[in-house]
């Protein structure tokens, strides 16, 4: 008896140190819930949080796209979007700015903003509205999703017809469910889900599936980077938005 309960002690700890080994190396972003296939354009969005970036350094490593932080709300521009905006321009990828929107700033004043943020570059990716909770807006219940999704309404209109073309909306599922789904479908999505794949229902051009990668090329506070798959072959990636 004595030695039964030895050896399942033994096997409980192996157990125990086996998960905590496996939670580990996904937190540590050397394992990931999700890999896209090699063939896949793979790109990356960063803000701030990367600090200064060498876009030369960052650009070399098998990605082909990236979402740059440009503004919030109204009012406040990311520190690092001009050197990241003009630097990230002089690489071979194709760069595309984003925007977080707010609920409690109208959709004009974001716009405007916004514009008066971003100059285009040649072949630029479509802007992106980062549509999510956040803070005391913890879910729908918080807002008033009909004024919401008339600002943001007003946002996309303003911002088309600037740019020439749709903007992307980012979402996760709950702000897909609560604000998007059936009011933005002239929009392209570009999807968050870092622990499963897309689910099967929803189409998007962009699938964020890593917030957990590491890179070489920046030196911020944060040590990750979000990865993001582009929802196509390279042919159409080249030819997108068209």
């Amino acid at each position: 008896m004595k030695t039964n309960k030895k050896v399942i002690i033994a096997l409980i700890a192996l157990v125990a140190i086996s998960v905590i080994v496996i939670i580990s190396l996904f937190w540590f972003g050397i394992l990931h819930f999700n890999n896209p296939p090699s063939d896949s354009v793979i790109g990356i969005d960063v803000s701030s949080y990367q600090g200064d970036i060498d876009w030369t350094t960052l650009s070399s490593q098998n990605i082909s796209f990236a979402f740059i932080k440009a503004t919030e709300g109204s009012s406040f521009v990311d520190p690092c979007f001009t050197s990241n905006w003009t630097n990230a321009a002089d690489t071979d990828l194709r760069i595309g700015a984003y925007h977080f929107f707010s609920f409690e700033s109208s959709g004009e004043k974001q716009a405007k903003f916004f514009c008066s943020t971003v100059t285009p570059v040649d072949n630029m990716l479509p802007p992106v509205i980062d549509v999510e909770f956040y803070g005391k807006f913890k879910s729908v219940k918080d807002i008033d999703a009909d004024a919401v999704k008339h600002e943001l309404r007003v946002f996309v209109d303003l911002i088309s017809a600037e740019y020439g073309m749709k903007p992307i909306i980012y979402v996760t599922n709950k702000s897909f469910e609560a604000i998007v789904k059936n009011d933005f479908s002239d929009c392209d999505l570009w999807f968050r889900s870092v622990y499963s794949s897309i689910p099967n229902e929803i189409k998007c051009s962009f699938w964020q599936f890593s917030n957990r990668h590491r890179l070489d090329g920046y030196n911020g506070k944060e040590p990750y980077i979000d990865m993001n798959v582009f929802c196509g072959s390279s042919e159409e990636f080249a030819n997108y938005p068209n």
